[in-house]
């Protein structure tokens, strides 16, 4: 009787020791299981002109799925950088979306459009992804937190000022005539993926534009100031006087900035300094050759012909950008002009949308000044102005 006693006994102790047992056993394989298959994190990434926004912008450490979607008009691109990760998705032309999977640790990575070899990321499309266990549930922020009433600013760090940028147009000046753009071909992969009207126009131009090696040496002298002070508020005056190939004499002077975008051809606030576009970069139009530019603006204009105003509202686009002909007979030659000296000024002018052509060949002026330069000069904050 001592011995069956002695076995029950033993057993009633037993048993509930292997259930203690196995329910730890259970635990720690619902906690292997758990740490085997993390919880994936979503953050939505919204691209446009010009800003990139997170949501949520805190996460915790793990997996991460990056959400991207093209919401602007022209094409852009998603990367992820910081703490030895560097990873992107290709570019995505407007409306197509786009998923990054990457296994983030703690602390914060750049999340940016890397088009254009970094202008995108100059003019804004730039924020911070905070990798870090949350404090409280409402512990979220987007790259617009900071902005003000909706504007955003371009090309400028925190510290950061106004900038200003006195220009002299100098050396030969020429006149550029209607013709055949010399790098049709190489557009060509730019162009097809542009919208249909814009396919159309630009194709045509192609053929028969503004963008050509029909030139013609005339006389002419340009200055002007321009104050880049971000989204808004930027400021410019300037003028020309010039003799064209038909013998007329011509002024132009701006003073007013033009901001409003159309697609593919942001305005970028009406003055932009330093950036990488044209050609191949994916910004603007691709029968200009790739360039870097110290210096690009829209402005509006009053312009006269042999002293008589011919508009009051004439379009400008001016750039001081890397030399894209060369000095013999001043002919365009090279698709990629990058990194040439920055010595070129350009001078469009245009009529206003719906206006009559200009009394030039092909409705338009469009001039070089071969050996310029642009004094940039730091201006005191003033604050934003409308």
């Amino acid at each position: 009787m001592k011995t069956v006693t002695s076995c029950r006994s033993h057993r009633k102790h037993v048993l509930p020791l292997l259930a203690v047992g196995l329910a730890l056993e259970l635990t720690a394989g619902a906690y292997a299981q758990a740490e085997a298959k993390p919880t994936v994190t979503t953050v939505s990434v919204r691209l446009s002109e010009w800003k990139v926004d997170l949501m949520p912008a805190v996460v915790p450490p793990g997996p991460i799925v990056f959400q991207a979607i093209n919401s602007g008009t022209i094409p852009h691109a998603l990367e992820v950088e910081g703490h030895g990760i560097e990873s992107s998705v290709p570019q995505l032309q407007p409306g197509a979306s786009a998923k990054l999977e990457v296994r983030l640790s703690a602390g914060t990575y750049e999340v940016y459009c890397p088009v254009g070899k970094g202008s995108h990321e100059m003019l804004g499309m730039k924020s911070h992804l905070t990798v870090s266990a949350p404090r409280h549930a409402g512990m979220t922020r987007h790259s617009s937190d900071n902005e003000e009433h909706g504007e955003h600013e371009h090309g400028e760090q925190p510290g950061d000022g106004p900038k200003m940028m006195t220009v002299q147009g100098g050396g030969p000046v020429i006149q550029i005539l209607p013709g055949p753009f010399p790098f049709a071909d190489s557009a060509m992969a730019i162009i097809q993926s542009r919208p249909t009207d814009q396919k159309e126009d630009l194709t045509k131009k192609a053929h028969m534009g503004p963008y050509s090696n029909h030139v013609a040496a005339i006389r002419g002298d340009v200055s002007l100031v321009a104050i880049d002070r971000g989204a808004s508020g930027d400021s410019v005056s300037g003028i020309a006087t010039f003799t064209t190939q038909d013998g007329a004499s011509w002024k132009m002077l701006m003073d007013r900035v033009q901001t409003k975008d159309i697609p593919f051809n942001p305005r970028f606030g009406g003055v932009i300094m330093g950036l990488f576009y044209h050609g191949a970069s994916g910004v603007h139009t691709p029968l200009v050759p790739t360039i870097q530019s110290s210096l690009a603006l829209w402005a509006y204009a009053h312009l006269y012909r042999n002293d008589q105003l011919v508009s009051d509202g004439a379009m400008v686009h001016i750039m001081l950008l890397s030399r894209t002909r060369r000095t013999s007979d001043w002919a365009l030659d090279c698709w990629d002009c990058s990194d040439r000296p920055v010595e070129e000024l350009q001078v469009q002018i245009t009529p206003p949308p719906g206006a009559a052509p200009f009394d030039a060949p092909g409705g338009v002026l469009f001039l070089n000044w071969e050996k310029s330069s642009g004094r940039p000069e730091k201006l005191a904050s003033q604050g934003r102005r409308s």
